[in-house]
């Protein structure tokens, strides 16, 4: 099974994957955001915080099931605050449409309008971590958070607080030891990795510090920070949460190999699959609506992702 975009409830399609993935790269729907359509049960509808968090848990869990032992997940996440009006309840804003193909997008919904005990007016819930420290709890090794930093944030028309222009990615692996290609995704080093430091400000006599012998040697890369600058570029045609290929790219290129299996449990319109394929990898996907395959279909016949 590889090439494969299984559509219908992850929870039950991943029961039927056999082949072993390497890692899993994702962005579920965040709570409370948008109402997909067609199913009562979809994630990100439920009623608190806390019921999201446990159905995540869940999810993940069958993920995990499907990764090698030293298979990775690499996890985006948004934030989002509470902001609970008495009498207004749930909030949902008009339909849009997709460009290409005139199909319906999901409908805009604040399931955050509904009354929720522990929370405050303009709290920020925290999904992010509650979801990492739950996943934590539940047997992955939290490796390292990443900071997707957005130079082209939604604007935000607020007073009180900052423009919001991040996101969180997780890397979680399955077991202790997993595969890293910490070469693949390395950056440029800057000019001041090939200075001369063998005339540094101890090289004084009667300091007794013998000077810095040896340190001329030149690093064109450096190890890859933890702060990744990348610009949203939507995909025309495709539904409004596009994964940047730009942020999947570095995690399939540091979490796998070549001809490994990627997954994708919420595969939306195909960008993991068109990067993985761009890279030499395969691809296992998930998605809820069919309606999502012609796009994925078009996107996989694009030869260079960077221009979608």
């Amino acid at each position: 099974m590889k090439d494969t975009i299984l559509y219908g409830d992850c929870r039950e399609s991943l029961k039927n994957i056999t082949t072993k993935c390497q890692m899993c790269v994702t962005s579920p729907p965040y709570y409370g955001l948008r109402d997909y359509g067609g199913e009562a049960s979809q994630i990100g509808q439920e009623s608190t915080p806390e019921e999201y968090i446990q159905e995540m848990v869940k999810t993940f869990r069958l993920v995990r099931d499907c990764l090698t032992d030293d298979g990775t997940l690499w996890l985006n996440i948004g934030d989002s605050y509470y902001n609970y009006r008495p009498g207004k309840g749930s909030r949902t804003y008009p339909q849009q449409t997709i460009a290409s193909n005139n199909q319906d997008l999901p409908e805009y919904t604040n399931k955050r309008g509904n009354k929720l005990e522990g929370y405050k007016e303009k709290d920020l819930i925290g999904i992010p971590w509650m979801l990492a420290f739950a996943l934590r709890s539940d047997g992955w090794y939290l490796r390292q958070d990443i900071i997707w930093h957005k130079p082209n944030p939604m604007p935000e028309s607020v007073k009180d607080r900052c423009t919001k222009s991040h996101e969180y990615l997780f890397l979680l692996s399955k077991n202790k030891r997993y595969y890293y290609d910490n070469e693949s995704i390395k950056e440029p080093a800057k000019d001041w990795g090939t200075r001369d430091r063998s005339k540094g400000k101890y090289h004084n006599k009667g300091t007794g510090l013998q000077p810095h012998s040896g340190l001329t040697k030149s690093y064109p890369k450096k190890n890859k920070r933890s702060v990744w600058s990348i610009t949203n570029k939507p995909y025309k045609g495709a539904h409004f949460a596009t994964f940047p290929p730009d942020l999947v790219s570095p995690c399939i290129l540091a979490g796998s190999r070549v001809s490994d299996t990627i997954l994708d449990p919420f595969m939306g319109s195909g960008t993991t699959a068109m990067v993985a394929k761009s890279l030499d990898r395969h691809y296992i996907g998930c998605e809820l609506h069919e309606d999502y395959s012609n796009l994925v279909h078009k996107r996989l016949g694009v030869m260079n992702y960077c221009d979608s």
